[in-house]
């Protein structure tokens, strides 16, 4: 029994050949490709496997031997058909975490070993015609490029279900999937140590300790001579029209509240849009105030020409 032929994708086989026309037709027709019938005449069985089997077929190399098919034939009965996975596949599976074995069991599967005797439950499909369809997909970075290539495997004779019989390693699959299914994915655990440093708090975070770094090294601000900080002010302002308190206080390194007061009297607080909490200086204060009036004279006098 070869694992090559568990990788085939299984699809139905219409028989009445019929279909529906018009628009979803000529799409179908579209995408239609070439389709391999060489195998057209081979019998093949259709059989549904437990989760844990498909799973270790799954990671089983190509080709690999992965059990053998017995079948008795008696007069007037059914076939009795037994299945016995290799050694190789029933065997535990180890090297992974705990986390990755609980994820096994929640998905119908288990990193146990698995039971090794299984039978095949016969049925019939006497009114379906079944088959078997193998995909290979092409290159088309290669020189020259390959094609998908579509083919029948075979024809579905025969469908069947593999069931294990009933042993000890079965029975710990059964256990353990019922008890770890209502263990929640996340647990509270009591801590036997005591909380490392890396947890405990923090009186003064490294960011604070910095700051406070910065500002010694600054040293404390103090106030200077009134004259001297008006002219700062009157040096800035020459540069923008408006200002911040807090951009005011970094560049003039004055207490925030003497700096109010020397700019309540020679600045203007804005209260409105579009320059809302910001101070400009008052229209007697003013640098700029006679080059725009020289500015407006200069445009009156070029219009009157």
């Amino acid at each position: 029994f070869k694992l090559d032929s568990l990788h085939l994708e299984r699809s139905r086989m219409s028989e009445n050949g019929g279909g529906k026309e018009g628009k979803e037709g000529k799409e179908k027709s579209k995408k239609a490709v070439e389709l391999d019938l060489s195998n057209s005449a081979k019998d093949v069985w259709l059989v549904k496997v437990p989760k844990y089997i498909s799973d270790r077929w799954a990671k089983a190399g190509p080709n690999a031997d992965v059990g053998k098919l017995s079948i008795k034939r008696a007069p007037g009965m059914r076939a009795d058909v037994s299945f016995t996975l290799a050694d190789s596949i029933c065997a535990p599976i180890t090297g992974i975490t705990e986390e990755e074995s609980l994820k096994l069991v929640r998905n119908s599967s288990t990193s146990q070993a698995i039971p090794k005797d299984h039978k095949f439950k016969i049925s019939s499909i006497a009114a379906q015609t079944l088959g078997v369809f193998g995909y290979t997909p092409g290159d088309k970075d290669a020189v020259p490029a390959t094609p998908d290539k579509l083919q029948i495997e075979g024809k579905v004779v025969q469908r069947a279900e593999c069931g294990p019989v009933s042993s000890k390693s079965y029975m710990n699959i059964k256990r353990e999937a019922i008890t770890k299914a209502g263990e929640p994915a996340r647990k509270v655990m009591k801590l036997d140590k005591h909380v490392t440093t890396s947890f405990r708090p923090v009186a003064n975070h490294a960011m604070n300790i910095q700051y406070e770094k910065q500002k010694k090294m600054e040293g404390k601000k103090m106030r200077d001579d009134k004259e001297k900080v008006m002219e700062i002010l009157f040096s800035l302002f020459e540069k923008h029209q408006y200002y911040n308190i807090k951009d005011l206080a970094q560049e003039t390194r004055q207490p925030i509240s003497y700096l109010k007061q020397i700019l309540n009297e020679v600045c203007n607080y804005n209260v409105k849009p579009p320059n809302r909490n910001m101070w400009e200086l008052k229209p007697e204060f003013r640098h700029y105030k006679k080059e725009e009036e020289q500015t407006k004279k200069e445009e009156s006098d070029s219009d009157s020409d």
